[in-house]
């Protein structure tokens, strides 16, 4: 049971525990971003606009006169002209060392015919530049002849996947000292048999591919997760059980899927599935292992009797796991009485804060709203809305998570909005744009977002939201990302754009010929969608600090899997000093109950330093139960005689990180 988080300042009261720090730390040195904090460790955040630059990434397909072919081993930005893709629909994710990946799928496998499999890029040096890795999903190879590459090269390797491109990183390094990276795709020929999960153990030189990642055939829309070494989950729809959501999860890196679970509980399967239901992304909290599920449906089994398979989704759902994967519990987000409305606008998003506060982002197919759950998912505060003018139309949401209570927003907008049109059905006139949008205080209802467009244009007229089944534009297929740097916070948006512009950060993609793939005549379609990056370059960051100590791990779990009413808790902690003066103790009280722990090395704290402990007992006064939730309250002394005290809560959870 480990416990990785940041802790807002709210009151807890449920139990407490009392822990004295009396032998070490170890020490870490780094450079500590902070907010102004008071005597008591409480602040007050306030945001700054933030400010982009963008640029493409390298990825053509029909370059197959270099060598390696496909842009491989290209870095961009760059002067050559060379950071040409045609890739759209793309992920992105941050390791804890400040490291991203991004993962977008080639649009001529999904809507032109042709399939290269899915592209991946690697920045090491915090997004100023991305660099094209090996495809994920070609195992095989490049298809040169002669193999040297030089101008016979006929395809990208054999990639029979490729869409719906989901990427997750492992929040703890393997064996050899790397972030396993997992791209997970649809088989795309033939179309949606299963799950690709693509896996890297030495930062993206290499790939492994598992090709039935789903333990049910014939799935749409998967997503991936990570969570400590080797643990890795997939979610998707399972077609054949009528849109069930199937969770499958590995505990060896992708090579198999044993754990496997629906995201409906059974009080809620008979309605929530019959194909009424649109999916969310997974992800796991690398503090506490808990998993969340997000969709949208409709509220009860009553409406099922009136709308059979044509319901409107009006309701957001979350699905809870708090043993490993292998069961879900499903909470309502929220509930609009009106049920005409739909979300799930490409898509529902969820994201876990450091201090293991849960987000949920979804629209209306013109607002964007959130909803925030200090509990673990079980209950909520919401919605607030985060879009405001000029973005009169959101859509397809995604979140990043930072520190307790910090939250990053990116979605599509525009300033058209007549109440009538759906996106799908807008002018020619319409200009869409990235926008992003920053809240230090999430976790305060009402408090302030700052909105700045982190783009320039990227589409013009109707938005298709509506996947293989479109009949509209769909230039810019379903999704796109934001992950913020662990180490500075910074954001890096990857979207998709459709427009023509040839400059030397945002070249037009041309074949080894010389023919132009995209070129001003057929800018604004398919052929010119490619995909961007947008780095931060200014403005405020998600990784602001509360406290002078920040707990950055802390897990509560029950080891006993016997069921015979015994209890087996083993609870860990870490926090850091991220202020400028020693800690000379620290006590965290849970229903006024003693608890002692060993720490590794001697106090005091000095700043930039961390300390770790573990006990496995508990006083016999203290009532555990798994999914209860307790409040902590952790009180740290510092050198000059001042404290401060933060509270937060902790879930009891059933071997939820089990093997990590």
């Amino acid at each position: 049971m480990d416990i990785k988080r940041k802790f807002p300042n709210h009151t807890v009261t449920i139990l407490l525990v009392l822990l004295t720090l009396t032998s070490g730390v170890f020490i870490a040195s780094k450079a500590i971003p902070r907010a102004s904090a008071s005597s008591n460790g409480t602040s007050t955040l306030t945001a700054t606009p933030a400010t982009f630059t963008n640029y493409e990434l390298a990825g053509n397909p029909f370059a197959t006169t270099t060598n390696p072919p496909f842009s491989v081993g290209v870095s961009c930005p760059n002067s050559a002209g060379t950071c040409q893709n045609t890739e759209g629909e793309p992920a992105i994710r941050a390791d804890r060392a400040g490291n991203f990946y991004g993962s977008s799928e080639n649009v001529f496998c999904v809507i032109g015919g042709q399939c290269g499999g899915t592209f991946a890029w690697k920045s090491i040096d915090g997004g100023n530049s991305f660099t094209t890795l090996k495809l994920p999903n070609s195992v095989s190879g490049t298809v040169c002849n002669p193999p040297t590459g030089s101008d016979h090269c006929t395809s990208a390797g054999l990639s029979p996947a490729g869409g719906d491109t989901d990427i997750a990183v492992a929040p703890r390094r393997n064996a050899n000292g790397f972030f396993n990276i997992y791209v997970a795709s649809l088989q795309s020929n033939p179309p949606l048999l299963n799950v690709y999960v693509s896996t890297s153990k030495n930062g993206g030189a290499s790939w492994s591919i598992n090709p039935t990642g789903a333990s049910i055939p014939v799935d749409d829309r998967e997503w991936i997760a990570a969570d400590g070494a080797n643990k890795v989950c997939i979610s998707y729809h399972a077609t054949p059980l009528t849109n069930t959501i199937v969770v499958d999860c590995s505990q060896d890196a992708g090579l198999t899927f044993t754990t496997h679970a629906s995201a409906f509980d059974p009080t809620h399967i008979a309605f929530l599935a019959g194909f009424n239901n649109v999916i969310g992304n997974l992800a796991i909290d690398p503090s506490s292992h808990v998993i969340y599920q997000v969709f949208s449906s409709i509220d009860n089994a009553v409406e099922l009797a009136s709308c059979t398979a044509f319901c409107h989704v009006h309701t957001v759902w979350i699905a809870v796991s708090i043993d490993g994967g292998n069961s879900f519990t499903d909470y309502v987000v929220y509930n609009n009485p009106n049920t005409n409305v739909d979300y799930g606008h490409q898509f529902i998003n969820v994201s876990v804060d450091s201090g293991e506060n849960v987000y949920v982002v979804y629209n209306d197919n013109h607002n964007m709203f959130y909803s925030f759950s200090k509990t673990f998912g079980q209950t909520w505060s919401g919605p607030y809305q985060v879009n405001k003018l000029p973005s009169a139309t959101a859509i397809f949401p995604w979140s990043a998570a930072g520190n307790a209570g910090q939250l990053d927003i990116v979605w599509y907008g525009t300033s058209y909005y007549d109440g009538v049109k759906p996106p799908d059905s807008y002018p020619d006139s319409a200009a869409w744009y990235v926008y992003f949008s920053q809240n230090l205080n999430a976790l305060t209802p009402g408090s302030s977002w700052t909105q700045v467009q982190a783009s320039a244009i990227i589409h013009y007229g109707g938005v298709c939201e509506s996947g293989v089944t479109c009949t509209g534009n769909r230039d810019l297929l379903d999704d796109f990302g934001i992950a913020a740097s662990p180490t500075t916070g910074k954001a890096a948006i990857i979207y998709t754009s459709d427009q023509f512009v040839n400059s030397a950060a945002e070249p037009a993609t041309k074949r080894s010929s010389g023919s132009a793939v995209c070129s001003s005549s057929v800018s604004n379609s398919v052929d010119c969608s490619h995909t961007n990056i947008a780095i931060q370059t200014g403005g405020s960051t998600i990784n602001q600090k509360h406290h002078y100590l920040e707990v950055d791990e802390e897990d509560l779990e029950e080891t006993d899997l016997s069921g015979d009413g015994g209890h087996s808790p083993d609870f860990k902690m870490q926090g850091e000093n991220t202020g400028n003066t020693a800690i000379t103790s620290i006590s965290v009280q849970v229903s006024g109950l003693p608890v002692t722990m060993t720490w590794g090395n001697a106090f005091p704290l000095l700043p930039g330093q961390t300390a770790s402990a573990e006990t496995t007992t508990l006083p016999l006064g203290l009532v555990l139960a798994v999914g209860n939730i307790y409040s902590v309250t952790i009180t740290a002394t510092l050198a000059d005689g001042t404290t401060e005290t933060q509270s937060t809560n902790a879930i009891y959870t059933l071997r939820a990180g089990l093997g990590l």
